[in-house]
């Protein structure tokens, strides 16, 4: 069993995307089925996502 976890900016709706380790992300409108996803894959993602964000504040 995997422990899923969203952004903590989600709130209580039930309309994110979850992460779950080791394991993969899912809709939180779909739980049943998810997305696989390497840990590198999960590295770039968030690598390319936070330089996005820093260019953004900047502007």
């Amino acid at each position: 069993m995997t422990n899923w976890r969203k952004s903590s900016y989600s709130g209580d709706g039930n309309n994110c995307v979850e992460v779950g380790t080791g394991v993969g992300i899912r809709d939180s409108k779909a739980p049943a089925t998810h997305l696989p996803v390497s840990a590198q894959a999960w590295t770039a993602f968030l690598k390319v996502a936070s330089a996005e964000v820093s260019a953004a504040v900047e502007q």
